[in-house]
């Protein structure tokens, strides 16, 4: 069904072009409008009567991260940071990341990248990656061999 407006006498119609041309730039700008998520705080959430309100769930217990088990890593994967220095030496690098911890110790053959994670066993973070490459051009070594390298060297 289609609604046919009248026709505006003479004298009305710049007026009538105005308001078309008001409505039309409003319709375009509440297209650009954002619906994206809000800047800043959230909004206070008001309880309506009737409504059940919903809670976020309890966090769950922090996790142990996952192990990584290579054959002659024994003596780096498990081990605390004064264990890993008594190991290898002083790191090269020691950063934080949250309540993870990275340590790099380096030599000429190799670089080696050690992760340390706290777990609910123990209060001081340990061992449970590790990651190694050439110094020379950072292709991957074998990292049980990097170890031995780095140890050869202390």
């Amino acid at each position: 069904m289609t609604t046919i407006l009248p026709t505006p006498p003479a004298r009305l119609r710049p007026a009538w072009r105005g308001m078309i041309a008001a409505v039309a730039l409003a319709v375009t700008l509440s297209a650009c409008a954002s619906t994206g998520g809000v800047t800043g705080s959230p909004a206070p959430q008001r309880r309506i009567k009737g409504v059940p309100v919903v809670r976020q769930p309890a966090r769950t217990p922090q996790r142990d991260a996952q192990v990584q088990m290579v054959p002659g890593l024994e003596n780096v994967i498990g081990a605390d940071r004064g264990q890993l220095v008594g190991l290898l030496g002083q790191p090269r690098l020691d950063v934080w990341e949250g309540d993870a911890r990275k340590l790099q110790f380096t030599g000429t053959a190799c670089v080696l990248d050690i992760y340390l994670y706290p777990s609910a066993t123990s209060k001081e973070p340990r061992a449970t990656y590790v990651e190694s490459r050439r110094s020379s051009d950072g292709r991957d070594v074998d990292r049980a061999a990097c170890v031995a390298a780095l140890r050869s060297t202390r």
